[in-house]
C-alpha cells in the first residue's frame, strides 16, 4: 500500500467540565488527528496523549512535531504492506508510542478499506457489541458523585472510581455502601506506594473488580509485590507500553489485567500483540480511553471487539460532533455499540473541514 499523501492535525476539543484525576485537571485536550492517502482513499488515526506531560513523558505538541519532523518523511511514497512494517520503520526512536500510535491507527484503517473490511473484523475482533462502562473523576462532593452513580446504575455494566489523596478510602466506602451491589473499580493513577499497602488492604474489604494502576507510572516489580499481598485484582495502565513490558508483567505477577490503550501502547500493531500475550496467560483485557474525539473512539471499538476483552471498557458515551459524518450511537436504553458488519473501515467518516476552527497546527506532505 504506497503512501501517495499524509496530513497531521493538532486539534482541540473543550471539555464541559474540567476531567480532574490524581494527577491534575484538565479543561481542554488537544488531539492529534492524522490521515493517509492511498490510491484516492483515507485512512485516519488518533493520538491523544493530553496537552502536558502528566499522564505519561509524552504531550500534544510533542507528539505532532515528532511525526511531521521524524516520521511523515519516512513514509511517504513508501509501500508499507504491514502494521509491523510500519512499526519497524519507526523503530530507531525510542520511546514516543503515542507518537508512533497514529499513523499506525491510520494504517489500519487504510488497509481494511482497501480490504473491503470493516476494521473491526480485519483486526481479528469477533464481539458486535463492545460494552462501555461509565466512569468519574474527582467531583465537589459525595453526594455529586452519588448523584452521577444513579444515574446510570441501571444500564452501566461497570464503573470506574478516579481515586487518589484527598479523594480516597472514605469515598470509596460511601460509593459501596450506597451501591453494595454494583461492579466497581477504582483508577489510582500512580498515586501510590508499598507504603500504602493497610490502604489497599482496607480496598480489599470493599469488592471492586480491579485497582487501576495504584504505583509508579513505569514500575512492574512494586505491583507484583502488591498483587501478591492483596486479593483485589491489579490493572496495569500506565506501565504497560510494548508487549515486551506486558511479557515481562505476566512472568513476575504484576497484574491480573490489561488496560490496551491504542496511544499509550503505540497503535492497533503492538496491541494485537499484547492480546496475543494476555490470551496465552489468562489475563483479563478491556480497552480504555484518553479522552479522544470520535475517530479514536471508533479505533477503540475495534480492539473492544477482540475476544481477549472480557470486562466492559472506556468507550465513553456518545458525544455530538461535526468532526463526524457518521457520530458513535449507544443501542437504545443500553451501554453498549452495534458494529457495523459490512462497511470498510474503522467507522470513522472524517469532516475536518467543518471543524478547522478547532485545528491549532497542522501539517501535509505528497
Amino acid at each position: 500500500m504506497k503512501i501517495d499523501s499524509l496530513s497531521i492535525y493538532r486539534y482541540e476539543t473543550k471539555l464541559k467540565q474540567p476531567w480532574i484525576t490524581a494527577y491534575g485537571a484538565d479543561y481542554t485536550v488537544e488531539q492529534i488527528l492524522f490521515c493517509l492517502r492511498s490510491d484516492g482513499m483515507e485512512g485516519w488515526g488518533e493520538a491523544s496523549p493530553l496537552n502536558h506531560p502528566t499522564y505519561s513523558p509524552e504531550y500534544s505538541k510533542d507528539v505532532f512535531a515528532v511525526n511531521a519532523e521524524l516520521f511523515a518523511p519516512l513514509i511517504i511514497g513508501k509501500d508499507i504492506e504491514s502494521g509491523e512494517a510500519l512499526q519497524k520503520i519507526f523503530s530507531f526512536v525510542k520511546g514516543h508510542y503515542f507518537a508512533k500510535s497514529g499513523f499506525d491507527l491510520a494504517w489500519w484503517d487504510l488497509a481494511s478499506k482497501k480490504a473491503g473490511v470493516p476494521m473491526w473484523k480485519f483486526i481479528g475482533g469477533t464481539n458486535r457489541h463492545p460494552e462501555s462502562g461509565a466512569d468519574f473523576g474527582f467531583q465537589k462532593s459525595i453526594d455529586e458523585l452519588l448523584e452521577k452513580i444513579d444515574r446510570v446504575k441501571d444500564i452501566a455494566p461497570r464503573i470506574k472510581l478516579k481515586y487518589g489523596p484527598g479523594w480516597g478510602i472514605e469515598v470509596l466506602r460511601e460509593v459501596r455502601k450506597a451501591f453494595p451491589k454494583l461492579t466497581f473499580h477504582i483508577d489510582c493513577n500512580s498515586a501510590y506506594t508499598l507504603d500504602d499497602l493497610p490502604m489497599f488492604r482496607e480496598i480489599d474489604e470493599l469488592d471492586l473488580a480491579m485497582i487501576e494502576q495504584p504505583l509508579a507510572n513505569d514500575d512492574l516489580i512494586d505491583h507484583a509485590e502488591l498483587q501478591k499481598a492483596i486479593r483485589t485484582p491489579i490493572c496495569l495502565d500506565e506501565s504497560l507500553v510494548t508487549p515486551e513490558k506486558a511479557r515481562k508483567a505476566i512472568r513476575i505477577g504484576s497484574c491480573k489485567y490489561f488496560n490496551l490503550k491504542t496511544g499509550r501502547l503505540g497503535g492497533i500493531t503492538p496491541i494485537l500483540k499484547t492480546c496475543d500475550l494476555a490470551r496465552e496467560a489468562g489475563i483479563g483485557c478491556w480497552v480504555g480511553g484518553m479522552l479522544e474525539t470520535g475517530i479514536g473512539r471508533w479505533a477503540r471499538l475495534a480492539v473492544a471487539s477482540r475476544p481477549e476483552v472480557t470486562y466492559p471498557s472506556d468507550i465513553g458515551a456518545p458525544r455530538p460532533s461535526k468532526l463526524l459524518r457518521t457520530p458513535l450511537e449507544f443501542v437504545p436504553g443500553t451501554m453498549h455499540y452495534d458494529l457495523d458488519e459490512t462497511r470498510p473501515g474503522s467507522g470513522a467518516d472524517v469532516d475536518i473541514d467543518s471543524v478547522r476552527d478547532r485545528v491549532l497546527d497542522e501539517f501535509h506532505m505528497g
